[in-house]
């Protein structure tokens, strides 16, 4: 009986003590990205996706960490999964939005540009940045 209890008792902290770990990655990666320590924070978002890979937080952190280090691949790489997972993530939608304004692809941002006013709540003030830079370009092309 004792050891039954013991047994039990050993195989719920195996299973319970991986859980706590794995939720750990993600809250210490963001706070070293919020102190700039972006290859530990990387590092360990990528580690978080190991764990949770249909959670889209690591990777719009990674896309940012990306963006950083101006790995534009990576970056719409990583947007395109936060996207896939959570298609009503602004703060994706405008990251890559700023991504096709850069590649002049004027269709896609129309689209991206849909998408993100359906959805934003709390980045809503964006759009007009989006705006002007697609007006910026509208004059470039005009001179």
């Amino acid at each position: 009986m004792i050891k039954k209890i013991l047994l039990n008792f050993l195989i719920g902290l195996f299973l319970i003590s991986p859980l706590h770990s794995k939720e750990n990655f993600f809250d210490k990666a963001k706070k070293l990205f919020e102190e700039e320590k972006y290859e530990e924070s990387k590092f360990l978002f990528q580690r978080n996706i190991v764990f949770n890979p249909k959670k889209p937080d690591s990777y719009l952190y990674l896309a940012k960490i990306f963006k950083i280090e101006k790995n534009i691949k990576k970056q719409e790489k990583n947007l395109n999964t936060t996207l896939l997972l959570d298609p009503k993530n602004e703060e994706a939608i405008y990251l890559l939005m700023n991504i096709e304004i850069e590649r002049s692809n004027f269709d896609k941002v129309e689209k991206l540009k849909k998408d993100f006013e359906l959805v934003c709540s709390s980045l809503c003030t964006k759009i007009s940045s989006i705006n002007e830079k697609l007006k910026n370009f509208d004059i470039k092309e005009d001179s």
